[in-house]
Formats: C-alpha cells, sequence, structure tokens
C-alpha cells in the first residue's frame, strides 16, 4: 500500500486531515455553504484554521445551521446570548459581521437571485487551477480575491479583506491551491 502524499498543511489531526481531504478545494455552489465560509472565514481571523474546525459544530448549532434568512434577523439579545457562548469566537465585532453580513447575503441574493451566481464570475466561472509545487509558493491574497473584497465592502459585508476572502475562495474551490503532488490536486483540477 502507497501512502497518500497531500499538502503539508493538515500534518496529522485526524480533522484537518478530514477537512484537506474531503471539502478543502471542492467548487461550493450551495448558497448556505458559502455564508458558512463567509462566517467561519471571518471568524478565523488572527487565529489558526484549526481553532475554527474544532469550533464548527458550535457555530451550526449557535448560528442556526448557517442560514442567513434567520442569522440576518438577530437582535440585540441573541447577539449578547452569542457572545456568552463559550463554543465559539466570542468576539464581539465577529459576531456583530455575522449578522451584518447574513443582511448584506439576503441582497445580494435578491440582486442575483443566488450568492453562488454573484461570486463565481469574479474566477470566470470556474475555478482557478494553480500549479504550487511548495506551500510555500501560495499567496495569501491574489488580485481576484482583492477585486471580490473591494466589491464585497461596496455591498456592506465586513471581515472580508483580501487576505479573509482568498482563504474563502480556497476553502470553497474558487482556485485549486492544492500542491501538484498532493493527490487531491488532480483530481479537482478536473472538477466540473
Amino acid at each position: 500500500m502507497t501512502d497518500i502524499i497531500r499538502c503539508a498543511w493538515p500534518g496529522t489531526d485526524p480533522l484537518y486531515v478530514a477537512y484537506h481531504d474531503e471539502e478543502w478545494g471542492v467548487p461550493v455552489h450551495d448558497d448556505r455553504k458559502w455564508y458558512e465560509f463567509m462566517i467561519l472565514d471571518g471568524a478565523q481571523a488572527g487565529l489558526s484554521w484549526l481553532t475554527i474546525l474544532r469550533k464548527r459544530e458550535n457555530y451550526r448549532r449557535a448560528f442556526d445551521n448557517f442560514d442567513p434568512a434567520i442569522v440576518a434577523g438577530y437582535d440585540e439579545a441573541r447577539i449578547a446570548d452569542l457572545l456568552a457562548d463559550p463554543g465559539i469566537v466570542r468576539n464581539r465585532l465577529k459576531v456583530r459581521s455575522a449578522v451584518s453580513n447574513a443582511q448584506a447575503f439576503l441582497r445580494v441574493q435578491e440582486e442575483f437571485g443566488r450568492f453562488n451566481n454573484y461570486i463565481w464570475p469574479f474566477v470566470g466561472g470556474q475555478p482557478i487551477i494553480n500549479k504550487w509545487t511548495r506551500m510555500s509558493e501560495l499567496p495569501a491574497e491574489t488580485e481576484e480575491a482583492r477585486i471580490l473584497s473591494k466589491d464585497l465592502k461596496k455591498r456592506g459585508f465586513t471581515f472580508v479583506g483580501p487576505t479573509i476572502v482568498y482563504a474563502m475562495m480556497q476553502a470553497a474551490g474558487m482556485v485549486n491551491d492544492h500542491v501538484v503532488s498532493c493527490f487531491r490536486y488532480r483530481e479537482l483540477s478536473h472538477h466540473p
């Protein structure tokens, strides 16, 4: 049996490895999943992704399974409850951002029919397939991420700087940033 070659970043943590092998870089077309990544990538700012992954189920529970229509209606009492929830990152700005981003998300859905219809044209409608050989080659942000970040900010989104947006683009498969030696690189390079 040959060892599977994967990107180095998940290390050996089973949760991280499963995320890398099954989810990271798989193109997202479901609006609720888009909103989930927006909340989680915003929550990650200044923290490790593994920290957020470990809290993901708590986020699902706390944020009504990432339903932007419900989260958009959260009032001050609900926000106070979230800020007291030890299962999530209890940062006032990040929690408020999840609510205001839900409201902005609904406006985008109203304008474009689906958030998915809005976001994919920023990469020409299909994943950008990069050809990195080492993790050190991966950029923290790209021109596409800067353009998308600027547009999201213009539409009222917060915690959507270019680095956070690029992390979301990587997670949601708008770019294939698996290194070429990783078994997922080839699989995702031919993903519809």
